[in-house]
């Protein structure tokens, strides 16, 4: 029999009926201490009484208008995210996908704008993830995600991660920005170093051009700081963000600055849902938690705390763990057996993790994470590592 629903996923067996804080409910009953978050989505952890109350209130008012018309929820959030940071002025999306989309585009109507229509090149780096849309896809480049989709979109030079010579080699007459992830998810948790990130806000400096971050991942909090470019004390022209800014509602948005958003006038982009009074509501809601020095504070106190444990527990379990990588709350295990088996352990021992390339699985957890929360991780952690130690 056909199924119903498109079978692109490879489905763990798992079927989640109600969420409370850091822990999911399976339908048999059994509790699950949530360290994916739907994939570092959750921040707030599941049904946060701030998020229910901003969704239900608006619920009861208004739904849907469409961006014919000002969204007073729409502004609000948009200031408040202004003034949080570097950007000037913010489009909001409903996903870090369609904010993909808007980066490129506006990079390139920037250059277009300025004469220079042949600076459309956009480099990118191998391990890094930006989407499954047609730009997405031809951004990241990886042989995975683009074979069988016939042409792709051009003007992307992928680069290796960490090739510092290929990076200056690579700028040329057409080039017009630099698209990174600070720290990549998908590619295996991978930060880029204070100093590399820096010496790219330097090099677009040098040949002006645009620095895109794609904070859709690492944003919102998720590395202790409300957005991780920050630790490197630099600022891009274009932000891509998406995932934790909803809290679990769809929303996603591009940040950026005056100038760099230029030419994006009325007429050259729109979306029907993007920043509706719902998902609107709900983010401004994130944002009033999120955004403060307390709640960063804390999130990066139980990092330090998270990030302790599983030192230990590499060092506990070398057949197993090889190493601990991340930031903050956005941590990754370098496994030696499969990942997936590793995950799948993880599932035995009533713990959710995220498996990602370079055989590492992925530690997301809400933000909301107590210390108590901390070491029942662990405590899981370390039962499943042990079922998967040779005898």
């Amino acid at each position: 029999m056909i199924p119903s629903v498109l079978p692109t996923y490879n489905r763990a067996p798992l079927t989640f009926v109600k969420g409370e804080g850091s822990w999911l409910v399976e339908a048999d009953g059994r509790r699950f201490l949530d360290l994916g978050a739907g994939i570092a989505v959750n921040a707030l952890g599941h049904a946060h009484p701030a998020l229910v109350a901003a969704l239900t209130g608006q619920a009861q008012q208004l739904w849907h208008v469409s961006n014919l018309y000002r969204i007073p929820q729409q502004e609000m959030l948009a200031d408040k995210l202004v003034a949080a940071t570097f950007a000037d002025t913010v489009f909001f999306t409903n996903s870090g996908t369609e904010a993909c989309e808007l980066a490129v585009k506006m990079a390139r109507k920037y250059w277009h704008d300025r004469n220079r229509p042949e600076r459309t090149d956009i480099i990118t780096f191998e391990g890094s993830f930006h989407g499954r849309s047609s730009a997405g896809i031809a951004a990241a480049g990886s042989e995975k995600m683009t074979k069988g989709f016939g042409p792709l979109l051009p003007g992307f030079i992928h680069l290796l991660w960490g090739d510092h010579d290929a990076l200056r080699a690579a700028i040329t007459d057409t080039v017009g920005a630099i698209l990174i992830e600070p720290v990549q998810g998908e590619g295996g948790i991978r930060p880029l170093p204070d100093q590399c990130l820096k010496g790219l806000r330097d090099l677009c400096d040098e040949h002006g051009l645009l620095l895109i971050l794609d904070e859709v991942q690492c944003g919102m909090g998720r590395t202790g700081r409300l957005f991780a470019h920050e630790w490197a004390g630099v600022e891009p022209d274009i932000m891509m963000v998406a995932k934790g800014i909803g809290g679990g509602f769809p929303l996603g948005a591009v940040l950026a600055t005056e100038q760099a958003a230029s030419g994006m006038t009325a007429g050259t982009h729109g979306s029907t849902y993007g920043g509706n009074p719902l998902a609107c509501a709900v983010g401004a809601a994130v944002m009033d938690i999120v955004a403060t020095p307390e709640f960063l504070s804390e999130v990066n106190r139980r990092a330090g705390q998270l990030r302790q444990g599983l030192e230990s527990l590499v060092a506990s379990h070398p057949s197993v763990f090889e190493a601990v990588r991340g930031s903050g709350l956005m941590l990754g295990l370098k496994c030696k057996p499969a990942n997936l088996d590793v995950v799948a352990a993880a599932y035995d021992a009533l713990l959710i993790t995220v498996p990602a390339a370079d055989n590492v699985i992925r530690l997301l957890p809400p933000l909301t994470l107590t210390e108590d929360e901390v070491a029942e991780a662990l405590r899981r952690l370390d039962a499943a590592a042990r079922s998967l130690a040779p005898a």
